[in-house]
């Protein structure tokens, strides 16, 4: 990065950081807000079967206990200025610190997106420009149907099918879970191979956005009078594809980056989920069934961070790429 684009970027830095502050802050409010409506009891939901055989007396005692009984709004703003000091809270459906339950999930999930993600963005750029280049041909007239199927596909759909091809049908891949049957311990081996299908069905949910994206501004940048005139020359067809049409054609996969963020993380939620992956979709479950305030708070404002850090990356390689865009216009 040249020193000249230095300065802008740290004041768009600067400016998306002071305006995530209220958007957090909105974010958690509603968060307990809908909460405290939900008709779920979370004293009931703690207590478990025990709640229903013990006196109303005892229950308000525990509602007092675990801080229920005031109105949401204080819980709130109670648990709005612990968590700016660092204390989370105790999440009451896990019975630990929230702190502890995140940490303990969160590099699973955060692994499964990686992995998913990755594969997403290699497939679907590659399919893409291979389309781009020879619009309606096989190739073309192939993936682009297929991705517009994909892409109304849910990836829980796209998990079974997966668990009924490669586990069942074909016994080349694990159904779930990171271990072996019979082993508690996890080996980088048996990760590997549990952690293919799970992060090869969220990449495929992704890939057709990305697909359809790069086909379109490849396939358009081969068009412009820049692309014609380098061939016009004699240029080899992969100089003019390479440096030419894929500069200008990969910018909007740039955008792209960013706004896939929030469907992937609802995609890993729901992936998770049908593979039985450690991560945090069963404590994000776990929380909204038992009105888990603490929990609930802190993995939405987990999510908005990473949805707000997507397009703020997003909008930082857009600007750095394409010199007419101004970064402190954005």
């Amino acid at each position: 990065m040249s020193g000249a684009a230095i300065g802008p970027a740290a004041r768009l830095v600067a400016r998306r950081l002071l305006a995530a502050v209220p958007v957090l802050a909105a974010v958690t409010f509603g968060v307990f807000a809908l909460a405290a409506a939900s008709p779920f009891d979370p004293v009931q939901q703690y207590a478990g079967a025990a709640g229903l055989s013990a006196s109303q007396e005892t229950l308000d005692q525990l509602r007092a206990n675990l801080d229920l009984d005031a109105p949401f709004p204080q819980r709130w703003w109670e648990w709005l200025t612990s968590a700016a000091r660092g204390d989370l809270g105790d999440s009451t459906s896990l019975r630990q610190p929230v702190a502890q339950a995140i940490g303990e999930r969160l590099g699973w999930s955060v692994l499964l997106c990686a992995a998913g993600f990755c594969f997403a963005v290699t497939a679907g750029t590659a399919l893409g420009v291979a389309a781009a280049r020879r619009r309606g041909g096989l190739l073309d007239r192939i993936v682009t149907p297929l991705a517009y199927t994909l892409e109304a596909a849910p990836p829980f759909w796209i998990g079974l099918l997966g668990i009924w091809l490669f586990a069942i049908r074909l016994g080349v891949l694990p159904a779930g879970g990171l271990t072996d049957a019979g082993s508690d311990v996890v080996t980088a081996g048996a990760l590997l191979h549990h952690l293919v299908l799970p992060a090869l069905v969220l990449g495929l949910s992704q890939v057709p956005w990305f697909l359809l994206y790069v086909r379109q501004g490849v396939g358009d940048a081969l068009e412009e009078d820049a692309v014609r005139g380098a061939r016009a020359r004699g240029l080899a067809e992969r100089t003019v594809l390479l440096r030419h049409a894929l500069r200008s054609g990969l910018l909007p996969l740039l955008t792209l980056l960013g706004s896939r963020v929030p469907e992937l993380i609802t995609g890993a939620l729901l992936v998770e989920t049908v593979f039985s992956w450690p991560g945090i979709a069963s404590a994000t479950v776990e929380a909204a069934t038992a009105t888990d305030f603490p929990l609930l708070a802190a993995l939405t404002t987990l999510a908005t961070v990473a949805v707000l850090a997507g397009n703020l990356l997003s909008d930082l390689l857009y600007g750095l790429a394409d010199p007419r865009v101004a970064l402190e216009e954005m």
